[in-house]
């Protein structure tokens, strides 16, 4: 069967231990593992049953007090790359394997040469935060680690710019003679290659395999020159295990489908000729000062009941989301999984893009009409697990539990129910950095945003575990020193060769020098995603507004780690899906389903409800970090919830878990309700829509200048400055303030260029927009001027400075309070804004 028989749809882009096995030697150097028993730092992080009983392995925690007698040294004439060494002479007879840290030669990589700079001091962490030197024995063990993973693989693998090519040397790779196929399955007892080429014979063409589990084969050119194996064509590996006879799709297969009316999926040799190749028309944009990101997903974009396409999100969703004002569109779900329900988590091909919504060269079509835009894509990554399916995943890939991940119950995630990958393991490491790398070369994505990274860097993965920012919760017994450093080789390989990529990492636990860079000591991400944010603003719906606390809203809005920066956002796809309610759906509830439209009249529900909901996305974009998200559709607060088509789900004890039909309708995104003029969603677009505009413009989130001067719960009112801009929030829900003065820091006169209670967002029109607003002299707040303003109830205004109109009020204006109908409460001490 070939490629066009089996896709989903038409091409359409026209329109358990850390060991380290040093090859072809039994006299080993084991770099990074997880510590020898004799040391005591060692013992404290990591317990003495993590040694292995392999007599090839030898665990080196790189400590510098370990005696010389203690090391075993590695022969000279042994520095071979890791499980590729080549002592087999059918190799020979075939196709040499090419060592990994051959540099290839391609124009490109010759007109731009790139490379990683090396390991620094790692010592600037602690002049950043003094705190951290409380705990200076475990980060820098924990940066010897990492600067020791690189010695090891500059001097076994020519460096991590070429260890991270793995995909040049597994899979399948293709030469002008034939195609060569290797896998790392050190647990198969026999291997086969299998598929539509040699019509699933098993004992057609069989692989060698070297001492270090690779598995490899060499298929010659067929006789008039064509290749061996049709592009499109379907192939697996057939393998005998210590778990019995099994096939299983190529671990690093670049495209995979599952086949109309079959169950499991089928590895794609996916190799068009190159003049059916995509190629990229459009440049990378440079990477933006602020991140303004719409977090969307292919297959529920579209507003019918369908799984949607690559190429209609490229043609329909695209120019709506450069249209809001987004700068940058975040795509989950693209690493292929078999279970849709999963949201794309539970990953089963990592380097496969999923076809349920095109063919890879749709997806770069997508990618390069995004960046015709002007919009960065970034990528939903998932290394933090895997799929447990054992059919067309990872999972017991070579018939044995422990391949990929940890062995045991340690491998396992018990609340995702899925496998948790061994990041000390040298192949684990090449695999998993090579795909972030594929990514990025492969595809042109700018960045990742790297999922459950919380999971990946604790023992305990967050589980039943409260944060409090005590440090002795980030560098004790449950940090994975392992994924940590996994982590810092990463970053350091994205951002020494993709400069202007960007990476985020989801992580609730607030540890330490997460976004500080590699060289620096930290762990390099960009930004981390500020998720408490959207669990405080959950935790508020559920009470009386009379009990919402605004100190507690500023106190979490700012709570981040200076010179670390966050992505802030008020909900994402975790709040939208079933079991959870949108912020719009909290807030107006059955409501929404009778009085949406501007044609019946409103409730006090539903007016409160739109007046909070744009208050509080602009307040999180305002004060909550250096970047804002927003999930599709949110945006013009989307009715209901993600409801993912699944059938009856049936129990071992007998219980039975309804599903919902296998139905779609909850499963897509009604962009017609934030379109439609005569609806009340349109306003609430319109304002998301201008606030997007607004950061556009004045570039508010990355501005150096921030301050909050008020934050009075008496009054329920905020006021801070970010740039030159003011922001007042009245969050009573039926005071308005006349003459309420606010402070403000550069003199001259003021103009409203965003208020929330605008008719075109569905508010009351209480303000005029043509007022001007002359500063005063005077110490405010602890702001050396001020002026005055109204502030209706529910309403976020947001005042600029006319610089080159500027007036300033002069020094007699008196400074008269506020006036309003009661007496206001004592004003609380302006703070600045910590960031």
């Amino acid at each position: 069967m070939i490629v066009g028989k089996i896709f989903a749809q038409k091409s359409s882009y026209d329109s358990d231990s850390s060991y380290l096995t040093v090859a072809a030697s039994k006299k080993v150097l084991v770099p990074g593992g997880q510590g020898d028993a004799s040391s005591s730092l060692t013992d404290q992080l990591e317990g003495p049953s993590t040694i292995s009983d392999d007599p090839k392995v030898i665990h080196d925690v790189d400590s510098e007090e370990m005696k010389d007698n203690e090391k075993v040294e590695v022969e000279e004439q042994e520095s071979v790359p890791y499980a590729l060494a080549n002592n087999d002479e059918e190799f020979h007879a075939k196709e040499p394997p090419i060592p990994l840290h051959r540099k290839v030669s391609t124009a490109k990589s010759e007109a731009k040469p790139r490379s990683i700079p090396p390991p620094g001091a790692g010592k600037r962490i602690y002049e950043i935060d003094p705190t951290l030197l409380g705990f200076r024995e475990h980060i820098d063990y924990r940066y010897a680690r990492y600067k020791r993973m690189r010695e090891e693989i500059d001097k076994y693998e020519g460096g991590l710019e070429a260890f991270s090519r793995g995909y040049e040397k597994f899979g399948f790779t293709h030469s002008e003679k034939g195609i060569t196929y290797r896998e790392w399955a050190p647990g198969a007892k026999s291997a086969a290659l299998i598929g539509d080429f040699n019509n699933w014979n098993p004992n057609a063409d069989i692989m060698t395999r070297n001492e270090f589990g690779i598995w490899e084969i060499f298929l010659p050119n067929n006789v008039d020159g064509s290749p061996p194996i049709l592009h499109g064509s379907r192939v697996k590996i057939h393998m005998e295990t210590p778990s019995g006879i099994k096939d299983s799709i190529p671990a690093w297969i670049k495209f995979s489908v599952q086949a109309p009316g079959e169950i499991p999926y089928n590895g794609i040799y996916y190799d068009p000729p190159e003049e059916e190749k995509y190629v990229f028309k459009h440049r990378q944009p440079k990477r933006p000062k602020s991140l303004r990101i719409y977090e969307s997903h292919v297959g529920m974009s579209s507003m019918e009941p369908i799984i949607n396409t690559y190429a209609n999100f490229r043609d329909d969703v695209l120019p709506r989301i450069k249209r809001l004002g987004y700068n940058a569109v975040q795509i989950m779900a693209i690493q292929e999984h078999s279970y849709y329900a999963s949201f794309g988590y539970h990953v089963t091909n990592f380097f496969a893009p999923s076809s349920r919504f095109g063919t890879p060269d749709d997806l770069k079509s997508l990618i390069d009409r995004a960046h015709e835009l002007g919009l960065l894509v970034l990528m939903d990554i998932v290394h933090s697990h895997a799929s447990n399916n054992v059919l067309d995943g990872l999972n017991m890939f070579d018939g044995t539990d422990a391949h990929y991940f940890h062995s045991g119950s340690k491998g396992h995630h018990w609340m995702w129910d899925s496998r948790l990958f061994n990041y000390g393991s040298w192949e684990v490491l090449r695999f998993l950095l090579s795909n972030a790398r594929w990514w990025l070369e492969e595809y042109k994505f700018d960045g990742f945003r790297f999922d459950g990274v919380t999971s990946m860097m604790y023992t305990h993965h967050g589980l039943q575990v409260t944060f409090t920012g005590n440090y002795n919760e980030y560098f004790g017994y449950a940090t994975d020193v392992d994924a940590v450093v996994y982590l810092m080789l990463v970053n350091d390989m994205i951002h020494g060769l993709y400069p202007e990529a960007v990476t985020i990492g989801e992580d609730v636990s607030g540890m330490p020098t997460f976004c500080l860079p590699v060289q620096d000591g930290g762990v390099g991400f960009d930004y981390r995603l500020q998720m408490a944010i959207a669990d405080k603003w959950i935790e508020l719906l559920k009470k009386r507004d009379e009990d919402w606390k605004i100190g507690d809203i500023i106190h979490t809005l700012t709570n981040r780690r200076w010179l670390e920066k966050c992505v802030a956002y008020a909900e994402s796809h975790d709040q939208a899906l079933v079991g959870d309610k949108t912020i719009a759906f909290w807030l107006m509830d059955k409501d929404m389903y009778e009085f949406m439209a501007l044609d019946r009249p409103s409730t006090a529900l539903i007016d409160r409800g739109i007046a909070l909901h744009k208050m509080i996305r602009l307040i999180t974009m305002g004060l909550g970090g250096e970047g804002y998200l927003n999930f599709m559709g949110n945006e013009f607060g989307h009715p209901e919830w993600i409801d993912f088509p699944r059938g009856d789900q049936c129990l071992p004890n007998g219980m039975v878990i309804p599903g919902n039909g296998n139905s779609y309708d909850k499963c897509r995104r009604r962009f017609d309700l934030g379109d439609a003029d005569y609806l009340r969603y349109r306003g609430m677009q319109e304002f998301d829509q201008a606030m997007q505009h607004l950061e556009a413009k004045y570039g508010f989130m990355t501005s150096e200048h921030q301050y909050i001067s008020r934050k009075n719960e008496g009054d329920r009112m905020i006021v801070f400055e970010r740039g030159n801009l003011v922001f007042v929030f009245n969050f009573h829900w039926n005071k308005s303030y006349f003459d309420y003065r606010v402070g403000c820091l550069k003199p001259g006169k003021y103009k409203i260029v965003l208020d929330s209670d605008d008719p075109l967002f569905g508010g009351f029109n209480r303000l005029d927009h043509n007022a001007e607003y002359f500063s005063a002299e005077g110490w405010y707040d602890d702001r050396p001027r001020s002026f005055l303003v109204y502030a209706p109830s529910r309403t976020a205004v947001v005042y600029a400075l006319v610089e080159d109109e500027s007036k300033p009020v002069g020094k007699s204006e008196p400074v008269e309070n506020f006036e309003t109908v009661e007496e206001a409460e004592p004003v609380e001490e302006s703070e600045p804004l910590d960031c």
